[in-house]
């Protein structure tokens, strides 16, 4: 399936507005996820929808449910060299029904299908499917009836590595600068900017691998609420030839808690002003698991009671969870997310949440988001281009070494 340009630019936009939800609905800790990975069961789970199920749903999902099942599909039938992906739906004889068989048939040729795995089998599925980066299923399958699962992950090397500098390069004002840490220093090859943005000026790092993933960190002022960091980050990473980049000339000389300003002279080509950015910021790495259900406008609640249309009355417990992992280094990014909704029949004996953990760098929280390009030698209006596939609020530091 092809898309133009101007379709991959809806889609970015409505995954950008879902990640906004996500995000939102996760709070300012510390936190990585994939609205990729959750948006896609939305989009399988739409064709079951109808009426007012399906106008709530396609409000969430930013497009009509037919185009989000279309670019479910295109999606997995045609993966990003770089990100791998994955979508399955598995039942019980019990559930059958002929709207369920008609809705199974509906589906992508590429989501598996077929009769529930074991807890095991569902947590093998997980591995294979993450690159081994995530080895748990996010979900107790103990009961379930239906279920569907995505996964999603990238390991990627920069095609330039960093470079290392103690922490204290973060600046005096900065929690992380005494640590005794190491950070990281941008290298020659990789492209910095201030710019202009809804959330005020941001510096903004981005670097990428040779196979068409770019990681962008942004970072505002401290007092800017994550929200408006986040949505600036998103406008950035899926528009990155629109940033409104500010001239260092325009800026005032000294520092701010975010950049230092200096002149001295430097050799240049041509007779214009030279002007040169670099960036330190810190390592991190985040692991999150997501209810998905505990937020009602992130979607999960309506396509989980339009799929229950599909199957034999019986009091159902419906479940959503996320479960995302991410690591940034200095020699590369590596990102998973596994994605499930389940409903349950009978009782169901309490899911046991696993705990966060979290390692940050930067002089104080920003945004994080890596999104997938056009491979070299695709066309570049393939849909792939500039979406967004996982995002993170970093908060956290450990050591760059």
């Amino acid at each position: 399936m092809r898309f133009m340009a101007t379709e991959s630019a809806d889609l970015a936009a409505a995954l950008t507005g879902y990640a906004l939800r996500m995000h939102a609905a996760a709070g300012d800790s510390h936190h990585v996820l994939s609205p990729l990975g959750a948006w896609l069961l939305l989009a399988l789970a739409g064709q079951a929808s109808t009426g007012s199920l399906r106008i709530e749903l396609e409000d969430v999902l930013g497009v009509d449910a037919d185009s989000a099942a279309a670019y479910a599909q295109g999606l997995l039938a045609s993966p990003h060299p770089e990100v791998s992906s994955a979508a399955a739906v598995w039942s019980v004889p019990a559930a059958t029904s002929d709207p369920f068989v008609k809705w199974l048939s509906r589906l992508p040729a590429t989501v598996e299908t077929g009769g529930l795995p074991s807890q095991a089998q569902a947590d093998t599925w997980a591995s294979d499917n993450t690159k081994g980066l995530i080895t748990k299923f996010p979900l107790d399958l103990d009961r379930a009836v239906l279920v569907l699962a995505s996964a999603l992950a990238t390991r990627i090397s920069w095609a330039s590595p960093f470079e290392l500098a103690p922490a204290a390069e973060l600046g005096r004002g900065s929690q992380w600068a005494t640590s005794g840490r190491r950070v990281l220093e941008s290298s020659s090859l990789h492209r910095s900017a201030i710019a202009s943005t809804g959330a005020g000026d941001v510096c903004v790092h981005w670097v990428g691998s040779y196979d068409g993933i770019t990681v962008f960190s942004v970072i505002a002022d401290a007092g800017v609420p994550a929200p408006h960091v986040l949505a600036a980050a998103y406008e950035i990473a899926c528009s990155p030839q629109s940033i409104r980049r500010r001239s260092l000339f325009d800026l005032f000389l000294g520092s701010t808690a975010i950049w230092t300003i200096a002149e001295e002279e430097m050799l240049s080509g041509g007779t214009s002003p030279s002007e040169h950015l670099s960036a330190v910021l810190p390592a991190w790495s985040a692991t999150t698991t997501h209810d998905l259900m505990r937020s009602t406008y992130l979607g999960f609640d309506t396509a989980a009671r339009a799929l229950v249309t599909l199957l034999p009355p019986a009091d159902y417990t419906l479940k959503a969870v996320q479960s995302a992992v991410a690591r940034y280094s200095r020699y590369g990014f590596e990102a998973a997310a596994v994605t499930g909704l389940a409903a349950l029949v009978g009782f169901v004996q309490p899911t046991r949440v696993i705990g966060r953990t979290a390692r940050l760098r930067f002089a104080h929280p920003f945004a994080v988001v890596a999104t997938a390009t056009s491979h070299p030698r695709d066309d570049p209006d393939r849909f792939w281009n500039q979406l967004p596939v996982f995002s993170a609020w970093v908060t956290e530091v450990e050591d760059a070494a």
